[in-house]
């Protein structure tokens, strides 16, 4: 089957990586793609937002399934694109269409879904440039913490956590009123704080049945013990210690099946992944967020769990054949480790050569590229997030060193990694 894998970042390099196994797989094209992912398929010069390049591509190139990796494009709408034209209705189309994508391009939608379907998640209210007064006054008399969140897409930086009252309403306005996030904060959305820890639970859906992924949690602080500025992540682990089959349970009968049933009823047409950003609060389940695709760097320990063929997921998922499916699943634990540039998350500099990558590993660890590119013969960094480690292990401390033994053999100018991704499942560091 001839497939085309839309992204350039460490969760494409995994999803490649995953789909080149797959027996379906032949040719696999990841567009734009990475260093990384020029090792699975063949990278295509792309870009993933004009709908017409990858037409043209899907038509020369008889492209029968394309799969997305990022946002924005289902965001955009590809998915109807795609469907509403006749020399391509017929690929395979992994990930929602523009209104499935709306769970996570915008957050009122999202949180209007919920209360529609009685899916458990933090109390809000919505506010734009029309009731900016009324908005102000209800920031003010919140209780604290008060969490503020940009409706659309702001490249995972458009939530913040207030803790004080004039910090809330200074936030508001500059969201609303000076465009903070640019059209991403033309509406806000307020929510109370809910307090507890989180994790990260996945399905891949035909918008009637689903499978359960393995579930995984990731860390966003820059600093060890989770601390100093967030990140797009530097690290995540599966399975999930705390996520036992109770929790889990209350989990599906909550908030998946509830939401996966209100996609049916309300006919949206959702073939893909679907991300459940979950908190425990007292042991009970609340939707932080919903995105519309795997996240990242979670994919990265996701996936090397899957044992089960990934491409004959994505055509049970098109064919709304899921509940045949029987996923198989690596028992052991799973810990990524992101490699980073120095000044990351903040300003960074980039174009430094990567030693190591090509050392001899067992076969129980994994480089993944995420921010790195090829240059006269070379792989430079090319982004804050560079690479990372994936190592298995019989629990999370296990694999965690066997990353952090490869990391050490790797290097570019200003590299850094926390060391403690896990730590609060390492007894040695926990106690």
């Amino acid at each position: 089957m001839r497939i085309l894998l839309l992204g350039s970042g460490g969760r494409e390099h995994a999803l490649a990586w995953k789909i080149n196994q797959s027996v379906w797989s032949n040719p696999l094209y990841i567009a734009p793609g990475n260093p990384g992912t020029a090792q699975c398929g063949k990278n295509v010069s792309l870009d993933i937002t004009d709908f017409k390049a990858i037409k043209k591509f899907c038509i020369s190139e008889k492209i029968e399934m394309i799969v997305v990796g990022p946002e924005e494009p289902l965001v955009k709408g590809l998915y109807d694109y795609f469907k509403a034209d006749e020399e391509l209705e017929k690929i395979y189309f992994i990930g929602p269409s523009k209104q499935g994508a709306q769970l996570e391009g915008s957050k009122a939608f999202a949180k209007a879904f919920m209360q529609r379907h009685e899916i458990p998640t933090a109390g809000y209210r919505e506010f734009d440039a029309s009731n900016f007064e009324e908005g102000v006054h209800y920031v003010k008399e919140h209780a604290l913490p008060v969490v503020l969140k940009a409706d659309g897409l702001a490249a995972g930086k458009g939530v913040i956590i207030c803790q004080t009252s004039v910090e809330a309403v200074s936030e508001f306005e500059l969201m609303i009123q000076y465009h903070k996030f640019g059209e991403a904060s033309k509406k806000v959305v307020v929510e109370e704080f809910l307090d507890g820890i989180e994790l990260s639970v996945f399905v891949i859906t035909d918008g009637k049945n689903y499978l359960l992924l393995p579930e995984a949690k990731d860390y966003k602080r820059i600093g060890e013990g989770d601390k100093g500025l967030n990140t797009g992540g530097m690290g995540a682990v599966s399975p999930v210690p705390f996520a036992t089959p109770g929790f889990m349970y209350k989990v599906e009968e909550r908030i998946i099946k509830p939401t996966i049933d209100g996609l049916y009823k309300e006919r949206i047409d959702y073939k893909g992944f679907l991300f459940f950003g979950l908190i425990s609060v007292n042991g009970d389940p609340y939707v932080i967020e919903y995105n519309c695709r795997m996240g990242d760097p979670e994919t990265e320990v996701v996936i090397p769990r899957l044992e089960t063929d990934l491409v004959g997921l994505f055509i049970a998922a098109t064919q709304q054949e899921l509940h045949t499916v029987k996923l198989r699943v690596d028992e052991r634990s799973a810990v990524t480790i992101m490699a980073v540039s120095r000044g990351y998350p903040g300003a960074y500099e980039k174009g430094f050569e990567i030693y190591g990558l090509d050392m001899e590993r067992d076969k129980n660890s994994f480089i993944f590229h995420a921010g790195t590119k090829q240059d006269d013969g070379k792989i430079i960094t090319n982004g804050g997030r560079v690479l990372c480690v994936t190592s298995y292990g019989k629990n999370i401390e296990e694999a965690s060193d066997h990353s952090l033994n490869i990391l050490e053999e790797i290097d570019f100018e200003g590299i850094y990694y926390r060391t403690d991704i896990g730590y609060e499942f390492k007894p040695s560091i926990s106690k």
